[in-house]
């Protein structure tokens, strides 16, 4: 179970009775006065859901009718699948309950791997934001950077990775593209714990979601300590990789691929690792409530994520916390998901027998 929690909330703190909401009452009628609203996490407190998930507690405490106390608790293990594990067996009781997954949750559904006991479908999607992600060297190492990496390849890196079949998919496949010699350490927690192996020396090159490269990564830039490569981009309307709105200084890594002597922008290789970048970036992050949640119930949530999105504010504190990125709500949610879940079989499997060749994981 989760081993640490942190409480951030409008209303009034203090142990709160778990009672009955009313589910019979009408949406309207609702009262969440008095509870507390858990929003599991599967990953700990370092990394960037924790951010999203705290940025985001105290504007749907406020929102939610009766202000009720939210918090987030975290469980970490096998990359989120214990988690999401753990969720696919909760049933709704009380409308007290909320999950958040990530890219790196998504990854093992679609890639069946198999300690995965959950299923997408069974859960109810309320909101969702996409992210981007930076890449960065250590300065002695970044300055040998041109656009390309052509002088960086006899370098050997060292990367925390949380996993092969997690989000890091995206970046050791971008790598290898590259032909960089990368040697990931598996078994990371959270994409904090490796940036925390970079700050130590332990580590040689890191990348971070926007939401915890804006908090953990820019100051070690100030510091000199560190200096972004590059950006995975985002998508436009027409599903182009275009430079990423909370980076637009830092070039993507299909504008550093054609520079790179070896890398190409087309093929296998490119477009299964295109397929898993917009499963896993412009998706990035999922709030559910559980299977057989009622609608009425569904609808109260759907109602306080869009008043969030409606502030005035919104765009300007969530740009400098979580970057400049969209925010799904309701059916826009589920579409947003659908997209995130849906991987072509013939990028799944480059993927599979990529997996397999480099790091000897077999998945059936």
């Amino acid at each position: 179970m989760a081993s640490s929690r942190t409480i951030a909330s409008f209303a009034v703190m203090g142990v709160a009775m778990v009672v009955g909401t009313g589910l019979s009452q009408p949406a309207q009628a609702m009262d969440f006065a008095g509870k507390t609203i858990e929003w599991t996490i599967p990953f700990d407190e370092k990394g960037g859901s924790s951010k999203w998930a705290n940025f985001f507690v105290p504007l749907l405490s406020e929102a939610m009718p009766g202000n009720p106390t939210v918090i987030v608790k975290y469980m970490p293990g096998a990359g989120s699948t214990k988690g999401a594990n753990w969720f696919q067996r909760q049933k709704h009781s009380d409308g007290l309950t909320m999950f958040g997954s990530s890219g790196s949750t998504q990854f093992p559904y679609l890639l069946n791997d198999p300690r995965v006991r959950y299923e997408y479908k069974d859960w109810h999607p309320i909101m969702a934001t996409g992210t981007g992600g930076v890449a960065y060297l250590p300065p002695d190492l970044a300055k040998k950077f041109d656009g390309s990496v052509n002088n960086l390849k006899d370098v050997n890196y060292i990367y925390g990775s949380q996993g092969a079949t997690r989000l890091d998919l995206v970046p050791l496949l971008a790598w290898k593209m590259l032909g960089l010699k990368v040697k990931p350490v598996f078994g990371v927690k959270s994409r904090g714990q490796g940036r925390l192996m970079f700050e130590r020396g332990e580590a040689n090159i890191d990348y971070q979601t926007s939401a915890s490269y804006l908090k953990s990564v820019v100051p070690l830039v100030q510091e000199g300590k560190a200096v972004p490569i590059m950006t995975w981009g985002s998508l436009d309307e027409d599903g182009n990789i275009v430079r990423d709105p909370t980076f637009p200084d830092v070039a993507t890594f299909k504008e550093v691929c054609e520079k790179t002597d070896g890398c190409e922008t087309k093929g296998e290789a490119w477009d299964a690792w295109k397929a898993f970048f917009t499963a896993g970036f412009p998706v990035q992050k999922i709030a559910f409530l559980p299977a057989g949640t009622p609608q009425d119930v569904i609808d109260v949530y759907v109602k306080a994520f869009e008043a969030v999105r409606a502030r005035p504010d919104f765009k300007k504190i969530s740009s400098k916390r979580l970057g400049d990125y969209p925010m799904f709500v309701g059916k826009g949610a589920k579409a947003a998901l659908d997209r995130g879940i849906t991987v072509p079989d013939s990028a799944k499997q480059y993927v599979i027998n990529w997996l397999k060749e480099d790091y000897g994981v077999v998945l059936k």
